[in-house]
């Protein structure tokens, strides 16, 4: 008999979540904590999931997690600087009691995220989720793919470059070093490896010499001296891609396919 068929309730949900940068912490339902696997799973009687429902059909499974935001754990700063975005997240139940047994509800990945009133719900997405995506890419006259990806092929082991923070205003941060050719990081990334941004990424709007624009402010102020890292970046365009690249062969868009201005054209515009 396993401790879901006894006559007294000891069932603890438990929430083991894990984010993309490895930090990975343990909450539970019951009101005290409980030791899983090695983690300990912090009593959080607020964390309340929907119905979980599970079906062996192509539909996407779903579920929602509702709970409160705490420094501790889950905090709201955290949670809108992106760090738990696309974290895995395993439900389970166990008995609090101690007996041996454990009965899996569902495993994701954390999709949309809402705060409200000191409280948080995320969208968990199950494996399922991915058969949502369009099948065939639509056309564009700008590339596809991402820089240095398995489509694009580009090495990017040259194309990376370590820097510290000189002084920043708003979404314009100055580093210490200059880029190598001119807007080199424009449509790159900017990662935070020091300071209170530690972890976080930041998209590069356009570059010149030592001074880089950022597509959004950074969630926390940087400070003089934090380390970062400094990803080229491409416009994906055609001439780019030949001139600076050399990478024509990979290029993933259409720039010569007629566009739905075609139909706009007459003789003598």
């Amino acid at each position: 008999m396993t401790f879901l068929e006894g006559q007294l309730t000891t069932i603890a949900l438990c929430w083991r979540i894990e984010r993309r940068d490895g930090v990975a912490i343990g909450l539970t339902d019951h009101d005290r904590d409980l030791t899983v696997d090695g983690l300990v799973h912090r009593a959080a009687p607020g964390m309340v999931p929907s119905a979980i429902q599970r079906s062996d059909g192509l539909e996407a499974d779903t579920m929602d997690v509702a709970g409160a935001l705490t420094s501790a754990a889950i905090g709201a700063d955290d949670l809108l600087a992106g760090r738990w975005d696309g974290a895995r997240v395993m439900v389970f139940a166990v008995d609090w009691s101690g007996a041996a047994g454990r009965v899996d509800l569902g495993d994701g990945v954390i999709g949309a995220v809402e705060t409200r009133n000191g409280g948080f719900s995320a969208e968990l997405r199950g494996v399922s989720a991915a058969l949502d995506r369009p099948v065939a890419e639509e056309t564009s006259p700008e590339c596809r793919a991402a820089l240095g990806d398995k489509r694009c092929r580009v090495a990017l082991a040259g194309r990376r470059r370590f820097a510290r923070v000189t002084s920043w205003t708003a979404r314009s941060v100055t580093v210490d070093a200059a880029e190598p050719l001119a807007d080199a990081y424009g449509g790159g990334l900017l990662r935070w490896i020091g300071g209170e941004n530690s972890g976080l990424e930041s998209a590069i709007a356009a570059s010149a010499g030592t001074m880089l624009t950022l597509r959004a402010e950074p969630v926390r102020a940087p400070a003089a001296g934090d380390l970062v890292e400094l990803i080229e970046g491409c416009d994906k365009s055609l001439a780019t891609c030949g001139a600076r690249f050399g990478n024509v062969a990979n290029f993933r868009g259409e720039p010569y396919l007629p566009g739905i201005d075609l139909l706009t054209r007459y003789p003598g515009a």
